[in-house]
């Protein structure tokens, strides 16, 4: 008994001289930099980690598609190809490409994405100025409405948006989504009417009283405070906009239907005209008649359209990121 109360006894003074001379108890205030250190150095590592590893989750499937895009046909089953391809090979790619009719498409896409984004960005920066400034005794309850554009499912608005549209003759026309984006219709409109009002609520009302006195009218005010101040939210929503637009299968294929050949809607009828351009493009004897009855082959050339439509939006994304930061900063955006 008395062997085990002395080993207690020497643990115990073992561990009070090391805590002794980690710590200087002369100097409590140099003790709690020392913890404090210790604390911001673990929750820096944890930080780290966590950023990492989220990293990691968004870009190991853009890697595998690469990966995917890039490999022989005949790898297909290949099971030890998971990072780079054992040959390279842009069959995929090219297959792709006349699949989607994709520089066409491209080009459509482009055209439509800009021009809605320009127009959600006159009206919905419009209607912002008005719920934010121009108060009236409808104002809550027309907001509230808006408010109700972004709860709803889009399926539930976008039946009546048909209904009228069919009967103007306005399906199929490349300016139908334009039109609707001009009148506050767009996609994600709500929301981007709801940044704006928010945004110029932020914004001082003396600036607008400074500049009644000088005898500027609403207009005036809108064009020469306003906006000029508004240009965190401008780029948010420009950047938000165009890129909905630009992935947007939805709205494509209900209003422009099959007359204006766009991205995302060339995407949905990609599998019907792979084995047509396999021999106009005189694959079929490179890649083989066995491969082309597996299904994976289609989720290859899948994978390699989808590559090819983001591929704009990624260089886009690298020469913007800088002033989406500071857009979606100013604008107060999170989560």
């Amino acid at each position: 008994m008395m062997t085990k109360n002395n080993n207690i006894a020497k643990f115990l003074k073992k561990e009070y001289n090391r805590v002794k001379n980690g710590l200087d108890f002369s100097n409590p205030v140099k003790n709690k930099v020392k913890i404090s250190k210790s604390k911001t150095f673990g929750l820096a590592v944890v930080r780290t980690i966590v950023l990492y590893g989220l990293a990691f989750m968004i870009i190991y499937p853009l890697i595998q598609q690469i990966s995917v895009a890039l490999r022989e046909p005949s790898e297909i089953n290949n099971l030890s190809v998971i990072w780079l391809p054992k040959k390279f090979s842009l069959d995929n790619i090219r297959l792709a490409i006349a699949s989607l009719d994709y520089w066409n498409a491209l080009k459509n896409t482009v055209i439509i994405s800009t021009l809605a984004t320009i127009a959600q960005l006159v009206s919905c920066s419009l209607a912002g100025y008005a719920f934010a400034r121009l108060r009236s005794k409808f104002s809550d309850i027309l907001f509230i409405f808006v408010i109700f554009t972004i709860v709803v499912p889009t399926s539930t608005l976008s039946l009546p948006q048909f209904i009228y549209f069919q009967k103007i003759g306005l399906l199929g026309k490349t300016y139908s989504i334009i039109l609707m984006s001009l009148f506050g219709q767009g996609i994600k409109s709500g929301i981007f009417i709801y940044i704006f009002r928010q945004f110029f609520i932020g914004i001082p009302k003396e600036l607008d009283e400074a500049a009644q006195m000088d005898g500027a009218g609403p207009t005036k005010i809108f064009l020469k405070i306003m906006l000029p101040s508004a240009k965190g939210a401008i780029v948010t929503v420009g950047l938000f906009a165009f890129v909905w637009q630009w992935n947007d299968g939805y709205f494509s294929s209900l209003f422009l239907r099959d007359t204006t050949k766009v991205l995302t809607t060339a995407m949905y009828s990609i599998q019907y005209g792979v084995h047509g351009h396999l021999q106009s493009l005189g694959l079929w004897k490179l890649i083989g008649g066995d491969i082309t009855k597996n299904p994976l082959f289609l989720s290859m050339i899948l994978n390699t359209a989808a590559i090819l439509i983001m591929a704009p939006l990624l260089i886009m994304y690298f020469f913007v990121q800088k002033l989406f930061v500071e857009g979606v900063e100013r604008t107060g955006i999170v989560g």
